[in-house]
């Protein structure tokens, strides 16, 4: 239930969002005509050529918006952070229209109307949203669409359902309190200021009383027992029921719940690669790298023959790397150290100003150049364009001992850049970090995510303080 309701909301805010960015495309035409400031000596195109671009412009600014994750149900950060990826997202979205049209050579469009389109829909998107987010709030304040919603169970998972219950007002749903198990608590109140309104047979009394519509069942483990006796409590009154088990506490990488033949099942670790999402990814990463390699074959046979002339040794260093369901493989890189860097010392992370690096392999380093030839690696099928940086064999068994749920960045490709890698995780930074976003990013995968990642390592370049 909730998650329909958080899903209807998202496509309320999705047609907000599209009509701004309809009135600002005619805005931006008619700015052109009225405001200028070039001189309309060369004409421009009629109302009705402009109008036709429309169905493309929302196409591609509804897939550029999910992208940037600007529709996510729970979504973090301020409205700072939202406004940023709105011109972000908005950029892209420009910028793609701007080679779309420039195929349609029968028509000449103003560069000047894109230029006004992108600042009219930032500022149109950011002020509708506001006023989406104040008129759904005025709403609920005079009680309209207000579900009023009674926890029964009071310990720490009970606490995390009320405080993102709380977190999020759009939904409509005001916790009034909650049921516990022991008597000493009632009439207590718990993180949030919830007051704890009764013991866990009160249910029926407490509804009542309260006008309570919806009851969400958040009991410990140790107190499993009560389930059955609330249920049959609150068995014939008219109010909506949800059941969160104890055991979604445990859920570590994609938890969830499905069903299969009318039965639960209660996913408490998954990998977001199966069935069709495999094949897209899988087609993706092998038009993308082949693409890149034709395109960059030029700079690749350079940074071969530079290194072959400037130092002894093979032109590509190749080096045992653990990749998805934790199996090795042979990850493939232009040389940067000298020969037999490794000889004696075994797997160790190379240092800033690292004295075995060669001259030419500090350039490829600072730049990531020398990560090109996994683009072999990609067609192969051994990893994919994004993913979690795979690591060194040996240092695995060390990350594992010391950071918990280390090795469930294995559930997906390793990829030649990641979430991590476009926040400024990389090189010698906190692995910690790393793993946090590697973690998010399986989380949340999906193919809008990854063309983000792709659009961001463009977009911030390859060049990166931290690249040793």
């Amino acid at each position: 239930m909730l998650k329909r309701h958080s899903q209807f909301l998202e496509n309320l805010m999705l047609l907000s969002d599209l009509m701004a960015v309809t009135a600002s495309w005619f805005a931006a035409y008619y700015a052109r005509i009225w405001i200028g400031p070039v001189p309309l000596d060369r004409g421009i195109a009629l109302p009705s050529v402009y109008a036709g671009l429309l169905v493309t412009i929302l196409l591609i600014w509804t897939v550029a918006f999910k992208a940037f994750g600007l529709y996510r149900p729970t979504p973090t950060g301020s409205r700072a952070d939202e406004v940023l990826e709105i011109v972000k997202a908005s950029s892209l979205a420009v910028l793609t229209l701007t080679a779309f049209t420039y195929f349609l050579r029968r028509f000449e469009f103003s560069r000047l109307v894109f230029l006004y389109f992108w600042v009219f829909s930032i500022a149109a998107v950011g002020i509708s949203r506001s006023l989406f987010r104040e008129v759904l709030r005025a709403r609920h304040r005079r009680g309209h669409n207000l579900s009023l919603a009674l926890v029964v169970g009071a310990g720490a998972l009970a606490r995390m359902v009320m405080d993102k219950l709380g977190a999020h007002p759009e939904l409509g749903i005001r916790v009034v309190g909650a049921l516990a198990g022991d008597s000493s608590l009632v009439g207590t109140t718990i993180d949030g200021g919830r007051r704890i309104l009764g013991l866990y047979q009160d249910v029926q009394r407490v509804i009542a009383t309260h006008q309570v519509d919806r009851v969400i069942v958040v009991l410990p483990a140790e107190a499993q027992e009560h389930l059955e006796g609330v249920l049959k409590h609150i068995a014939g009154d008219v109010v909506d029921i949800s059941v969160v088990p104890d055991l979604y506490q445990y859920r570590t990488l994609r938890g969830g719940v499905e069903e299969f033949g009318g039965l639960p099942f209660i996913n408490l670790q998954d990998s977001p690669h199966y069935g069709w999402s495999v094949l897209a990814k899988r087609a993706m990463d092998i038009a993308f790298s082949a693409l890149a390699l034709l395109i960059l074959s030029p700079l690749v046979v350079l940074v071969a023959v530079l290194i072959k002339v400037t130092s002894a040794g093979p032109v590509l260093f190749r080096q045992e790397r653990m990749g998805y369901n934790g199996k090795l493989f042979t990850m493939y890189k232009f040389r940067t150290m000298v020969k037999d860097a490794e000889e004696g010392i075994g797997h160790v992370w190379a240092s800033r100003d690292d004295p075995r690096r060669t001259k030419i392999g500090a350039i490829l380093r600072q730049s990531s150049l020398d990560e090109l030839p996994q683009l072999l690696n990609v067609l192969k099928g051994d990893m994919s364009l994004v993913g979690p940086r795979p690591e060194m064999s040996g240092l695995i068994e060390e990350f594992r001992r010391r950071i918990p749920n280390y090795m469930l960045r294995h559930k997906i490709k390793a990829g030649i850049t990641g979430w991590a890698q476009v926040n400024g995780w990389r090189g010698d930074t906190s692995i910690e970090k790393r793993i946090e976003h590697d973690l998010y990013y399986i989380e949340h995968w999906s193919l809008l995510f990854d063309l983000k990642i792709l659009w961001l390592s463009l977009w911030r370049g390859f060049f990166h303080r931290n690249a040793i």
